[in-house]
């Protein structure tokens, strides 16, 4: 009986021990950033690890049509950091899928061989920067810590949080890790009409209120702002070219633009409500893939 039992005994402590393991927290790879050029940011307890991410090839810096001056601001600004030189944090905000996330990508495309490398982070893990630093402070490569679509709610705490991220101390903005999100709101924080309640006038200038300054407070800690506006037609229609002429090229379609195929993409933007890039670039995929089942 007893050798029964302790063979039961066991077999429970390897049972345990398998639970055990299955719960514990995967193991952080080791990433060698050489060959590595984009990671995420994997929030754990107080801390966290960088996930490598598989890069694949996106929309490059040419894709990105009628936003040159966008395009001109943030390549300036990214090229400063790159070369070591002083450099802002960014915040790319405006109407959605007008290429701010796009932007940020090809950036990375466009200098991954000059040492950039890229980390994505989730708003609710900006609380851990100062484990990621500890991660890459001795790193020779230049990091942009990319948050997407950055925004709070009016009751969110943690854009406190992002303000003192912001605010420069030493441990929280080494010199080779700058922050570019992206947002839809230009205050990162929802604007009420009651926030001019508070608003006064003295000696004939006006005060905003303490609402309107609290709002306004965080987004003027990113030293380069860059606005991205919704299409006109004419913008849509370019940007539908483009990526015709790109996906066609690629398969081997001959094509001709014409009215009816004008026609199409407008009445394709009307039912999503909608004119801008990534509408433009789904309506292409959609039209070559059509063409070519012809085929």
């Amino acid at each position: 009986m007893s050798d029964i039992s302790t063979a039961d005994f066991m077999q429970r402590v390897v049972a345990f021990l398998d639970r055990y393991e299955r719960n514990l927290p995967p193991v952080p790879p080791v990433i060698d950033w050489s060959q590595t050029p984009a990671a995420r940011w994997v929030g754990q307890g107080d801390g966290g690890w960088l996930k490598p991410l598989e890069v694949t090839a996106g929309h490059g810096l040419g894709d990105l049509v009628g936003v040159d001056r966008q395009k001109a601001l943030l390549e300036a600004n990214t090229e400063q950091f790159v070369k070591g030189l002083p450099a802002n944090n960014a915040l790319l905000w405006g109407a959605r899928g007008t290429g701010k996330s796009s932007l940020v990508r090809a950036l990375l495309a466009a200098w991954s061989d000059q040492g950039l490398r890229l980390i994505e982070i989730d708003k609710g893990d900006l609380v851990h920067l100062p484990a990621l630093v500890t991660q890459i402070a001795d790193q020779p490569w230049r990091f942009l810590l990319f948050c997407d679509d950055l925004a709070f709610e009016a009751d969110d705490s943690a854009y406190k949080t992002l303000k003192t991220v912001l605010d420069g101390s030493v441990e929280a903005t080494p010199d080779n890790l700058l922050l570019y999100a992206t947002s839809n709101r230009r205050h990162l924080l929802p604007e009420q009409r009651s926030d001019n309640l508070g608003a006064s006038m003295v000696d004939g200038e006006l005060h905003p209120g303490e609402a309107i300054e609290e709002k306004i407070a965080l987004s003027d800690r990113f030293g380069v702002w860059v606005s991205f506006y919704p299409f006109s037609q004419e913008h849509y229609l370019e940007v539908v070219r483009h990526w015709l002429t790109a996906m066609a090229a690629e398969h081997g379609l001959e094509w001709e633009w014409g009215e009816q195929l004008q026609k199409e993409a407008i009445r394709w933007a009307q039912a999503r409500g909608n004119r801008n890039g990534r509408c433009a670039w789904q309506f292409a995929r959609s039209w070559v893939g059509r063409e070519l089942l012809k085929k």
